[in-house]
């Protein structure tokens, strides 16, 4: 994986990939709201906080995603004035707010974790701890 620019970046809009060089602190923060939210997200809940994504997503988009974000959050107790949720592929991509046309010193990216990572049986088993386990291990999980 060397040259990847995994994580979240602050650069000028525009700058390359290949050139980004102003990364963001990754930090852990637990949350049962937010672990809620991971669980809903799951199961396929606020679909239009993750969708669209990847390389052909407009800021337009981002910014809706956004907004969406910060409205659900607010749900939540949690107010804040540019929150994100990615993927994490995006992440790992290197995902990057002004791109995304955010204010990188105002904007907050929460990262999804995979839910390959987990396990379910049948019937689905409960996915909070799960979700708050992952919280603390995957770079700025939600």
């Amino acid at each position: 994986m060397a040259g990847k620019k995994r994580g979240i970046y602050a650069d000028p809009a525009g700058t390359a990939r290949a050139n980004l060089e102003d990364k963001v602190a990754d930090f852990s923060y637990e949350s049962d709201a937010l672990a809620q939210l991971i669980v809903e997200m799951w199961s396929g809940q606020h679909a239009n906080l993750i969708t669209p994504s990847g390389s052909g997503t407009t800021q337009p988009q981002y910014q809706a995603r956004s907004a969406a974000a910060k409205a659900i959050l607010a749900e939540r107790g949690i107010y804040l004035d540019y929150p994100i949720v990615v993927l994490e592929d995006e992440y790992e991509d290197g995902f990057h707010l002004a791109a995304a046309g955010l204010p990188p010193d105002d904007g907050v990216v929460f990262v999804l974790p995979r839910k390959a990572r987990t396990t379910t049986a049948t019937p689905p088993k409960p996915l909070l701890e799960t979700a708050k386990m992952l919280m603390a291990v995957t770079p700025n999980g939600i």
